[in-house]
């Protein structure tokens, strides 16, 4: 039986209930993690290094064990009923791991073996197809380019037909081009019904691809709502101005974050959009004896609320995660 044969008995895809990971030291990596995943959703799972992301994932694909609390994929509880669990859910992972001497089209094979596919069943060569590897499919996996392999992880990953995918880091170190098509795949499956869990430290790529936002720090859950939601918790606006004169000195505002000049005649505002409004700050500068000529604002991105909410660089996002 594949999971493309179950009926879920519950509306979520994944659904976690204080899920806690301790590490032998001490290290605590989950710390009573509750999350639900709705079915049929575009889920982005975000945190700096160190958050907890790759640990909440690991135990999904069973090759953690929990500390305590209990987790579920498509309504199998996995302590319960793992092999259901685990039939329900396809992983493409971070790392390029392969059988440098296996092709891709026995890859695909033997992964659809290791799930109890039928033959008539496999989709091998279409799923090849999809990815673009069709015509890769008889050489060795060893001669493939990164691109080609986190592809094929891709594939490999929906062989049993999965009616919910966990994509860890999956444009990492690619080019634009494949980026692009890699998210083109991703609609495609989306639109399909498969429910996709996204992993990435590309803030765009969330912000582009998904409905909904959780953001995991310090093994904790920060933020979990829909993606407009959480933009709309940036409190941080930026106005940029352009004066009619040249700036002779950067003047006081009341009531701003940060004024930074750019060029001679531009300066660079941020202000809490809760308590001070743009108009505010330009009659603030218009009493400064500063005549505004051009305005340009920029309202927040996901950036902007990863960094109120983590207090973590952009940087801190990228790479491995415990």
């Amino acid at each position: 039986m594949t999971s493309s044969d179950f009926r879920p008995p519950a509306e979520a895809a994944i659904r976690l209930q204080a899920l806690e990971k301790v590490y032998a030291g001490g290290k605590r990596a989950l710390d009573r993690v509750s999350l639900e995943i709705p079915r049929g959703s575009m889920f982005g799972l975000l945190g700096p290094n160190g958050a907890g992301k790759s640990t909440l994932i690991n135990i999904l694909a069973g090759l953690v064990t929990k500390t305590s609390g209990t987790a579920e994929v498509w309504g199998f509880d996995i302590d319960q009923h793992p092999r259901n669990a685990k039939a329900s859910l396809g992983v493409v992972p971070q790392e390029l791991l392969f059988d440098a001497f296996f092709t891709p089209f026995e890859t695909l094979e033997l992964q659809a073996g290791l799930y109890g596919v039928p033959q008539a069943s496999r989709r091998t060569m279409e799923l090849l197809k999809k990815v673009r590897l069709d015509d890769k499919a008889h050489v060795y996996s060893r001669t493939l380019s990164g691109g080609m392999k986190r592809r094929l992880l891709i594939a490999k990953a929906l062989v049993h037909n999965p009616p919910v995918i966990i994509l860890d880091e999956p444009t990492a170190g690619v080019d634009i081009e494949l980026r692009q098509m890699l998210w083109a795949y991703v609609r495609e499956l989306h639109a399909a019904g498969t429910t996709v869990v996204l992993t990435t430290h590309y803030l765009e790529e969330a912000e582009e691809l998904c409905d909904r936002i959780a953001i995991v720090n310090h093994g904790r859950i920060v933020a979990d709502t829909d993606k407009k939601s959480l933009l709309g918790q940036a409190r941080e606006k930026r106005v940029v101005v352009t004066l009619e004169s040249d700036i002779v000195a950067i003047p006081a505002i009341e009531g701003v974050t940060r004024v930074e000049k750019l060029d001679e005649r531009r300066l660079d505002i941020l202000y809490d959009k809760g308590s001070t409004q743009a108009g505010a700050v330009l009659a603030r500068l218009q009493a400064a004896g500063l005549s505004v000529v051009d305005v340009s604002t920029r309202e927040a991105d996901l950036e902007d609320v990863f960094l109120e909410l983590t207090g973590a660089p952009i940087g801190a996002a990228a790479g491995a995660v415990v």
